[in-house]
């Protein structure tokens, strides 16, 4: 059975760091596109970035404005989001997901596997 366990999530002060990791298992996804999304109260889910299994990867520049970085360790089979400069419309629920292609996406239909979240909160 196939599972993706989110980490790492909390309470940071605007500016400041977290680091996401999604370990999965279940499966090696080491030769398919991960990505992350996140679903702030009364919105709807947003892409934040996808890597695919060259490490290209493709970020929601709009929002996330180059402070974000995704990046994976196939040995482990996890993938992170390291978040910088964050604030407060950063606060929500961060997402990990998979899909069974390597190709990178950034529809939330075109992922299969999403593991249950971990809530981020910006205090300003």
């Amino acid at each position: 059975q196939v599972q993706l366990v989110e980490s790492g999530g909390g309470l940071v002060q605007a500016g400041g760091s977290l680091r996401l990791s999604c370990a999965a298992s279940g499966r090696t996804f080491s030769t398919h596109a991960m990505a992350w999304f996140r679903q702030a109260p009364r919105s709807h889910s947003e892409f934040v970035a996808a890597i695919g299994w060259t490490i290209c990867s493709i970020y929601n520049t709009n929002s996330v404005k180059c402070r974000f970085t995704i990046s994976r360790d196939n040995a482990k089979n996890t993938v992170y989001l390291q978040m910088d400069s964050l604030n407060s419309e950063d606060t929500a629920v961060y997402y990990c997901a998979a899909r069974l292609q390597g190709a990178l996406a950034r529809m939330s239909e075109d992922y299969t596997y999403w593991g249950q979240g971990t809530q981020v909160t910006v205090s300003s």
